[in-house]
């Protein structure tokens, strides 16, 4: 793994989850993580609903766009994880693939969306205690 390892959120329209998680493990981890999102079939906007909840949280993510995934993002990351992209994600060795399973935030009430933040920053936490073992 690089001196500051890379983690790629990857999710189908990269509108929700992995906007949440990539604004959790920036805010969270600092500059002690690089963070990249993308989507397997990006949409235009980021879900608002998902915005708001993590506005409750002191986090913006209203900016973000939604990318699309490409083989360059993997092959720059040292950890990849995936929430629901099914076979979308290419594969390289020597990456750390994780799958989350959670469920989709598009469509549902604020406090369902909520919910899935939770159960995001406390994977997000774990994560960074896992990639910086060293750090207080």
């Amino acid at each position: 793994m690089a001196t500051i390892p890379t983690v790629l959120f990857v999710c189908v329209h990269n509108a929700g989850r992995s906007q949440m998680a990539s604004g959790y493990l920036q805010a969270l981890a600092g500059d002690r993580i690089e963070v990249l999102s993308a989507g397997s079939e990006p949409k235009d906007r980021i879900n608002p609903v998902a915005v708001e909840a993590m506005r409750e949280e002191g986090i913006d993510i209203a900016g973000r766009t939604p990318k699309l995934l490409t083989v360059d993002a993997v092959k720059e990351s040292d950890v990849v994880i995936t929430m629901g992209c099914g076979d979308a994600c290419p594969i390289f060795p020597g990456k750390r693939y994780e799958d989350w399973q959670l469920d989709d935030p598009a469509g549902q009430d604020a406090e369902t969306v909520r919910r899935i933040r939770d159960e995001i920053r406390a994977r997000v936490e774990q994560l960074i205690r896992e990639l910086t073992p060293s750090a207080p």
